[in-house]
């Protein structure tokens, strides 16, 4: 058993660090999944074409209708000038003074209303540096500001948050998109608390150590002060309809779920689970009207040669992060097939009988070992996401709780010093590992307490 245990570790900790490395995941996660296969005596092309490629295929039909919705709103928000209207109008109201809460409050409101957080770090990034050049706080903390403001509470712990890491459970759980709302409030403004603490206290720090803004800065944006942006509010207008509409279609009486018959799905397209679609169908249909008004309240920022050359920048993007992801749900398939997978699972499960501490840990940690959010959380609930939700049913909890720990967990370790997002930020604000990453690892500690906080929590009290 000890050669079947190592076979998963060895595989898994090659596939962590070929990522890191920069090796594309839609290649090194079937080669890994392979050797993982080979290393337990299983048997190989089977293994590949009947466990790793259907469960792979499955993901993309499942959410590949969000990642380039996503995505072509995104990219449409950034190309009307919509994004950088939002992010300049919220700098000018909060004021230099407040350099971090703005840009904080900048990142939160283009992420909960639907814009992806590359998106958002190329749209805020000039302004919070102007604003921090301006107030003279080292440039060195934009990155943990904007990590605070746009990949934890309204990415996954706030209720009703359009990201993608808020919708996954909702496949496994059969919840929606607002699932647990007040735990996920509580916990997201606790998060916020903490980090804007934590960062305020190091803007004194450096202040009284005579540090400011710095010199001699790469990738240093330059604004023009005269040139002309889209309207404010007309700018929020596509935020505010992928919001709404997302409630309306998953919590009212035009939601999804009342558009077709349980009846028709099942005669016509054999839909036995109504509600494991409910989520994804109200975000597609929110996200679709979302692109229809962001093309709309700008009509004349897109030529024909700038709408087909930001449609294949987005496209290219959504299907390199969806087949990422989906390389990972199928290798993480595979193994749970393995002889070795057992007694892993029963050694993250012996941590904790109670399924949500043991699905915060699980999740956290595989999160933090893969670099991401998404593909964390995915690998995770599809090897033990049918059992936390037995063990929880058996217990007279509800869904919804899982739901919410699995996805403000998944958003915790991610960041760590490999995760694509973090170099991806770090990069954009010319900045390196060495001088920001501290703080950012601050705010990736604080989040993850926090999952894991709410979850022993609700464990003593649901």
């Amino acid at each position: 058993m000890f050669i079947e245990i190592m076979a998963i570790l060895i595989s898994l900790g090659l596939l962590i660090f070929l990522a890191y490395r920069g090796f594309p995941v839609i290649v090194i996660a079937p080669i890994v999944t392979l050797l993982a296969v080979a290393l337990s005596g299983g048997i190989l092309l089977p293994s590949y074409t009947e466990v790793y490629m259907p469960n792979l295929a499955n993901y993309i039909k499942t959410w590949f209708p969000i990642f380039i919705l996503g995505a072509v709103f995104g990219k449409l928000m950034e190309l009307n000038g919509a994004t950088a209207s939002i992010a300049k109008k919220i700098m000018e109201i909060v004021g230099a003074k407040r350099a971090l809460l703005a840009t904080i409050i900048a990142c939160s409101i283009l992420t909960y209303g639907g814009v992806s957080l590359f998106v958002v770090v190329f749209a805020v990034y000039p302004f919070a540096a102007a604003v921090f050049r301006e107030a003279n706080i080292p440039k060195r903390l934009i990155p943990a500001v904007i990590v605070l403001g746009g990949a934890t509470y309204t990415m996954d712990a706030f209720p009703g948050t359009p990201q993608i890491q808020n919708i996954i459970p909702t496949n496994y759980f059969g919840t929606d998109a607002y699932a647990a709302p007040i735990t996920g409030l509580v916990g997201g403004l606790l998060i916020f608390a903490l980090g804007y603490l934590w960062l305020s206290s190091r803007v004194k720090k450096a202040n009284l150590a005579g540090e400011g803004y710095g010199k001699d800065h790469k990738n240093e944006p330059v604004i023009n002060p005269d040139e002309k942006t889209l309207n404010f509010w007309m700018a929020i207008v596509p935020l505010v309809v992928v919001v709404v509409l997302n409630f309306i279609f998953t919590k009212t009486g035009w939601a999804v779920s009342n558009w077709y018959t349980p009846e028709m799905l099942k005669e016509s397209f054999n839909v036995e689970n109504m509600s494991s679609l409910t989520s994804t169908w109200a975000l597609i249909a929110a996200l679709v009207c979302g692109i229809i008004v962001a093309l709309l309240i700008n009509i004349k920022a897109f030529t024909v040669s700038k709408l087909t050359s930001g449609l294949t920048i987005a496209a290219s993007g959504s299907l390199l992060a969806v087949f990422n992801v989906a390389s990972e749900v199928g290798f993480g398939n595979v193994v749970k097939t393995l002889p070795g997978f057992g007694t892993i699972r029963d050694a993250i499960l012996g941590v904790s009988s109670h399924p949500l501490i043991s699905e915060s840990i699980s999740v956290n940690v595989l999160a933090g070992l893969v670099g991401s959010a998404s593909g964390g959380m995915s690998i995770a609930l599809e090897v033990m996401g049918e059992h936390y939700l037995t063990l929880a049913n058996s217990m007279g909890i509800n869904p919804e709780f899982l739901h919410r720990v699995a996805a403000m967990s998944a958003g915790g370790l991610d960041s760590l010093p490999h995760s694509g997002a973090t170099i991806t930020i770090l990069a954009i604000c010319g900045l390196t590992h060495r001088q920001s990453y501290g703080d950012i690892f601050v705010i990736t500690i604080m989040k993850a307490l926090v999952a894991f906080g709410t979850a022993i929590i609700l464990s003593l009290i649901v």
